[in-house]
């Protein structure tokens, strides 16, 4: 389906219309974690945010490639040149083998992600699996003069990109003016950013080199890596706000300084989570791993509540918030239930060009996601829209008018693919997912036993079931039809 897609550009500082370099497909990249510790509620924000966005692009019709890199060397504990590499820091506390931590937290953020109902990316590079094409692009940029080696590192030297700060809106002499005084003297700018970092002894993550045995700068990686798969010139990169600088602005000078080329077009960054109105911080002790969250909510409750906030917007984190969110959630899930009990099949196709008008409005309630969706991927305004279309739903459901199969399949078909299929947020079996819906399975197991109690006679028994499930929250509805619904309240 042909739609116009507006997104805020970063780089411009404004929306902009979506027009991808080669026509009906889009190239993405998207920063990926450093995977030396688990993946926390900031995480779970971006990488949901990001989700939705390549999920809605498939859904108007893109063909979609979508690389999301693993940062398992190079990205040293100030996040600029010095410090320690975080992984190999990690390591030395554990008495480990670097590449023992990359695995255990590798395993648990996709792990995480996959809880989340996050699709996985087409392609997930791993920094160490793209030395020699790191190393090259330092070659190439040392041998056109945008880079120089000194004592075994190598820096890229800003004052060849006068473009540089660009993204971020910084001034190079800003940069050099505020340096720390401390910068290695090595460089010609305190400014400058390393390609290539010597090895100091004792440190075990290393690679020959033209410049001797070393490791790569983080910024490095994801040049190389995102040209690689993507092209020299591709569609979208995205991130945290808070990679925009350095990291962000070091692969823009360094791409184009090495190819003479604009690098991406639409930079996208979404924004920071606090908690309780507080910077998420280790050192504060509000630092939430997705794992401890997971252990008090549901994951979909997760995502969904952070769906509930606009990517490009700060999402405040507490339990009051997300439980808030879990019980518009069930509400969702409730209606699903209902539609389902009424004959309603996930497999009925949509023809999204040709939507009733009734009972339930869905060509106006299309029209008003869509241009939520396409308005810089407004979830929480599209999210308003499935709710004010739910409430036409009730209203139908509890008006005594037989709902027929028919209709009942059409509104379950087209909440499921716009609210399961787009934004992920109806969890189970009703999203796609692999498995079975545990919860669904045991609540109908409940009613067929209560129904085979009445029909025995035994209303005793039959109470009891109904009595005992009210008390966990879930309460059934018998249907002048005979059939039994079960809604859960929270």
């Amino acid at each position: 389906m042909k739609t116009d897609i507006y997104l805020y550009n970063s780089l411009s500082r404004q929306k902009e219309k979506f027009v991808p370099t080669e026509e009906g497909k889009l190239g993405i990249y998207v920063c990926g974690p450093t995977v030396y510790n688990h993946s926390h509620i900031g995480h779970g924000k971006s990488y949901v945010s990001f989700d939705a966005i390549v999920r809605f692009f498939r859904f108007v019709g893109y063909k979609v490639l979508y690389v999301q890199n693993i940062t398992d060397v190079g990205h040293l504990t100030d996040n600029a040149d010095e410090g320690d590499d975080k992984i190999e820091k990690e390591a030395k506390r554990d008495r480990v083998n670097p590449m023992a931590i990359v695995e255990t937290f590798m395993r648990s953020y996709f792990e995480d992600m996959d809880r989340l109902g996050i699709e996985r990316p087409d392609i997930s590079p791993r920094a160490t699996g793209h030395i020699i094409e790191q190393i090259e692009l330092a070659k190439k940029l040392t041998a056109q003069g945008f880079a120089y080696e000194a004592g075994g590192n190598v820096y890229f030297d800003v004052s060849k990109f006068p473009q540089y700060g660009r993204l971020s809106g910084k001034k190079v002499e800003d940069l050099i003016a505020g340096a720390r005084i401390d910068v290695r003297s090595e460089k010609k700018n305190p400014a400058d950013f390393a390609l290539w970092k010597r090895a100091e002894a004792g440190h075990i993550m290393r690679w020959p080199s033209p410049w001797g045995e070393g490791f790569p700068g983080w910024h490095l990686e994801c040049s190389a890596m995102s040209m690689k798969y993507l092209g020299q010139t591709f569609d979208i990169h995205g991130g945290g706000l808070d990679n925009q600088f350095p990291h962000h602005e070091c692969e823009i000078a360094q791409s184009e300084a090495a190819t003479g080329k604009p690098f991406v077009k639409y930079w996208l960054h979404n924004n920071m989570v606090t908690v309780n109105g507080t910077k998420m911080s280790k050192s504060l002790g509000n630092f939430v791993t997705l794992k401890d969250a997971f252990a008090r909510f549901d994951p979909i409750t997760i995502r969904f509540f952070i769906l509930q906030s606009h990517y490009r917007s700060p999402l405040d984190y507490s339990e009051e918030a997300v439980e808030g969110a879990g019980k518009g959630l069930e509400r969702l899930k409730n209606i699903m239930r209902e539609l389902k009990a009424l004959g309603g099949d996930s497999a009925k196709a949509v023809n999204f060009d040709d939507l009733p008008e009734e009972p339930v409005d869905l060509k106006r309630y299309y029209g008003e996601w869509l241009a939520a969706m396409a308005d810089d991927f407004n979830t929480p305004a599209a999210i308003a829209v499935l709710f004010e279309m739910f409430k036409d739903i009730n209203t139908l459901l509890g008006s005594g008018v037989g709902v027929t199969v028919d209709v009942a399949s059409q509104l379950y078909a087209f909440t499921r693919t716009l609210a399961g299929e787009v934004l992920g947020i109806i969890p189970g079996e009703d999203a796609g997912a692999a498995g079975k819906n545990i919860e669904n399975d045991l609540a109908n197991l409940l009613i067929k036993m209560r129904a085979d109690a009445r029909k025995n006679k035994d209303f005793k028994a039959a109470d009891a079931i109904r009595s005992q499930l009210q008390d966990i929250g879930v309460i059934l509805e018998d249907k002048k039809d005979g059939t039994t619904v079960y809604k859960v309240s929270k």
